[in-house]
């Protein structure tokens, strides 16, 4: 059956209508209230059936069927619904509600619309997003941001930020949502089904994450409270979002889900920046959020059947021919680079008090491998054609490195063995004690550039990518602790050293490594599966290209600050300064790979 709205009809001198293209009767006036050429207004043929189009007044549709013709004359303001396959015409006089909408308990009903049934709200997107988030779980201090590290040079925010913004915006697509219905945009529901789906999303959700939050008692990064994982802010945001989409993002344009979806990925952002989240947390959240939405929808669709409806769906799936447009949340594992070597740390002392003479001391060459990455990320991209478009991505890759636990307790036991060579020395200090308080690289990187599609049908599509960005490297490094009196220094008395009854808690960055700021270049392969309801997954393989300086700085003089600080003013007047780190570096070509998977919103 072929379906198409027509302007190209013409009434004969015997009462007939006719087809203009064909010559062909497909109708008599009589049969159709009398209908003049005047009457039927003049609409573009289409080739193709259209969403939901609206008659004005008094309309014709014309179906060719079987080689038959066949004239409809339309109600004003029916709608007519079609599918990609074939057309139905789903008739009945409709006037929308002009003006602000406060029918806050009146049931409003569209004839012309299809009832949904449970699980034609059923994506099931929420349950990877979920378990991405267990998965990035086991990795979680990958991602923590230690913003209290003096010395970490290299920042994506200042040290100290903080915003209360997400507070807002998690709530911001729902606000949208009620805003667009009352001033009388209409949605997918009326008001008493959106109070209802919204209601309901929102207690399921409240189960699931209040469920688990209080079972699992994860400690949050900032160390406050144990009830980090899931991200409640997340979820409702991600719920919010969920509500914008199926109310306008589905019903009128995809570019509200897009908003939406966005807004609720900022307020994730956040919720880490701010230190009250792990990645992990709000992956979960998010997958929470989506599900727990669907859900509630679902079961409002069983309560109100078709009552309360108000429009159809813009399309049953997204078709990636036409819609190659798109936003995604993505996570996947980072393969590469699998060593780093720096060069031995030098330094040169005095061979003795007010000499001329100076020795050079080296240690063992800083060896490091790295592990497989975790990256998470957020993409997208606007199509001016099923071809090429443009966009962008933010990423966030942390490449744990293996040997830096055992760098460490080799160096505690250097130092204490040092001090404890000493008698003298050892009964009068403390101990020394090093802490990991970071065993993974992590890179941040913005990029944009072209992107490109190929179709493969209206579910599959390829893609590709050509990028340029930024990339910076947060610093990882070992903490020193010393705990012990503070010593007088008497260099030329029997006791050099004397406990002056000041205790100190003195820490220092015993040993920091860091990268330089620098350009990247990407591209990528990936595969597109248009799932459900402007829903589609992607498998994808990028490919990124960097040039960085490592650098390394080594402080094991440190200690010396904290249990004796006359000792490193002393050193200064032999040329000498305790206080400052030894540093090595080293240049290193990063060719890296990520391979993963992304939930994206098409449009």
């Amino acid at each position: 059956m072929i379906c198409i709205l027509v302007s190209l009809f013409q009434t004969n001198a015997q009462g007939f209508i006719s087809c203009n293209e064909c010559e062909r009767t497909v109708g008599d006036s009589s049969a159709v209230q009398e209908v003049l050429e005047e009457q039927i207004p003049l609409v573009e043929a289409v080739a193709n059936p259209i969403d939901n189009p609206v008659t004005e007044d008094n309309s014709c549709l014309a179906v060719t069927e079987n080689g038959e013709h066949h004239l409809t004359l339309l109600p004003p303001r029916s709608t007519m619904a079609f599918n990609n396959d074939s057309s139905k015409v789903l008739q009945g006089a409709y006037e929308p509600h002009h003006g602000m909408d406060f029918r806050f308990f009146k049931i409003v009903t569209n004839p012309n619309t299809k009832p949904y049934k449970f699980l034609d709200d059923q994506t099931w997107t929420g349950i990877p997003v979920f378990l991405s988030g267990m998965i990035a779980k086991a990795e979680k201090t990958a991602f923590r941001q230690d913003y209290n590290n003096k010395n970490t040079l290299i920042r994506l925010v200042k040290y100290d930020f903080h915003s209360e913004v997400d507070n807002y915006t998690q709530f911001a697509p729902l606000v949208l949502t009620a805003g667009l219905h009352l001033a009388g945009v209409e949605g997918r529901s009326d008001w008493p089904r959106l109070l209802a789906s919204g209601v309901m999303s929102g207690a399921v959700m409240a189960a699931f994450v209040n469920s688990i939050k209080y079972t699992t008692s994860e400690m949050r990064p900032d160390g406050t409270t144990r009830n980090s994982w899931p991200s409640g802010h997340t979820a409702t945001a991600f719920m919010a979002a969920t509500v914008l989409h199926k109310e306008y993002g589905m019903t009128r344009s995809p570019w509200y889900s897009v908003g939406g979806y966005a807004v609720a990925t900022a307020t994730g952002v956040m919720r880490v920046l701010n230190n009250r989240h792990w990645v992990s947390d709000v992956l979960s959240g998010a997958g929470i959020g989506i599900l727990s939405t669907e859900l509630g929808y679902g079961i409002c669709d069983l309560l109100f059947k078709g009552r309360g409806l108000l429009r159809n769906d813009l399309s049953y799936h997204a078709d990636l021919r036409t819609q190659p447009s798109f936003f995604s949340i993505s996570m996947g594992i980072g393969l590469g680079n699998k060593n780093l070597e720096l060069p031995a740390f030098e330094f040169t002392m005095p061979t003795e008090l007010f000499g001329d003479d100076y020795e050079t001391f080296s240690s063992e060459p800083l060896h490091l491998n790295f592990r497989s990455a975790t990256v998470v990320g957020a993409e997208g991209a606007y199509f001016f054609n099923p071809y090429i478009g443009i966009g962008g991505r933010l990423r966030v890759k942390a490449t744990p490195i293996n040997g830096w636990s055992q760098f460490r307790l080799s160096e505690e036991e250097g130092i204490n063995g040092l001090l404890e060579s000493d008698p003298d020395l050892s009964q009068a200090m403390g101990k020394v004690e090093l802490v990991i308080e970071s065993d993974h690289i992590t890179e941040f990187a913005a990029d944009a550039g072209l992107y490109f599609s190929l179709p493969l049908s209206s579910r599959f599509a390829l893609g590709s990518k050509l990028l340029v960005g930024r990339s910076i490297m947060d610093d990882i490094y070992i903490k020193g602790i010393y705990k012990g009196e503070q010593l007088d220094v008497n260099f030329f008395g029997d006791d050099m050293f004397t406990p002056n009854g000041q205790y100190t808690d003195y820490e220092w960055d015993y040993i920091d490594l860091g990268a330089s700021n620098s350009m990247k270049y990407g591209t990528g392969l990936s595969l597109t599966y248009a799932h459900k309801n402007s829903f589609s997954w992607r498998v994808f393989c990028d490919y990124d290209y960097a040039r960085k300086t490592f650098t390394a700085k080594y402080h094991p003089f440190g200690v010396i600050e904290g249990a004796s600080p006359d000792t490193v003013e002393f050193m200064k007047i032999l040329d000498f300064d305790l206080s400052q780190p030894v540093v090595s570096s080293a240049k290193k070509t990063l060719h890296q790979w990520v391979l993963g998977a992304a939930l994206c919103v098409s449009f």
